[in-house]
């Protein structure tokens, strides 16, 4: 396992679920992990379990559909740390409904957390990555790749954000970067739980994927050796 002691880390969606196991994993290994969401009291305990571990954790309460609030989290990092060496997108929010009945703003809603946000916080802090030349992930779902009858809209923001870590990719190959795209299957998560609950479907989280699992496959993924990367790393349960 390699030692990432010194090494700064944005996780963003830290406050539970896969975010909050990847700030875990990082800090276990070492890194110093910067924590952006939107409850202040859930990353108020993540930070506090963190540190028993001896790991350096900083929290942010950010709603990353809020623009200026954005833009002064970005600014405040670039001020402060002279470069990044991981950014992991894992805010994401859920929505399920048929496109006949599904509201505009809920699509538009989904559109700004799950595309928009990650899109404008990679930009504002790429001269930070860039410095580093090391990796940013982004924590999507096999809804980004196929879409089911629903959940239309959710898909179509997951689509997108492929789009944008596939381009990016391309982008920053000449800076030594790596982007990597993490397609989830069932996951046993809050937002799982939620969905199991609107499609009156038993939420049974240990059929799942856990979230720890998902946080070690991911890092794993992104600290290979220079002469290998893995671009889009699919995880589902073996048996869902």
């Amino acid at each position: 396992m390699e030692n990432l002691k010194d090494r700064i880390a944005v996780v963003t969606g830290a406050s539970s679920g896969v975010g909050k196991a990847l700030a875990h994993e990082l800090a276990r290994r070492g890194a110093r992990v910067l924590l952006p969401a939107r409850d202040p009291q859930k990353l108020r305990r993540v930070s506090e379990e963190l540190e028993p571990k001896g790991a350096a954790a900083r929290h942010w309460a950010l709603d990353l559909t809020n623009d200026d609030a954005v833009q002064r989290f970005i600014a405040e990092i670039r001020q402060e740390f002279s470069g990044i060496d991981f950014l992991i997108h894992s805010a994401g929010i859920f929505r399920r409904e048929a496109l006949a009945f599904a509201a505009v703003a809920e699509f538009d809603a989904l559109y700004r957390t799950n595309v928009r946000a990650p899109f404008m916080v990679t930009q504002g802090l790429l001269p930070s990555i860039i410095a580093c030349s090391v990796v940013i992930a982004f924590i999507n779902s096999t809804a980004g790749e196929r879409a089911l009858a629903k959940v239309g809209q959710y898909a179509a923001s997951k689509h997108a954000l492929k789009a944008v870590a596939d381009a990016l990719r391309l982008e920053m190959r000449p800076h030594g970067v790596r982007v990597l795209s993490v397609m989830l299957g069932l996951t046993a998560t809050p937002m799982q739980e939620e969905v199991c609950r609107l499609e009156g479907a038993i939420y049974d989280p240990s059929r799942f994927l856990q979230p720890v699992q998902v946080a070690r496959a991911a890092i794993d993924s992104l600290l290979l050796p220079s002469e290998a990367a893995v671009e889009t790393l699919h995880l589902r349960p073996t048996d869902a």
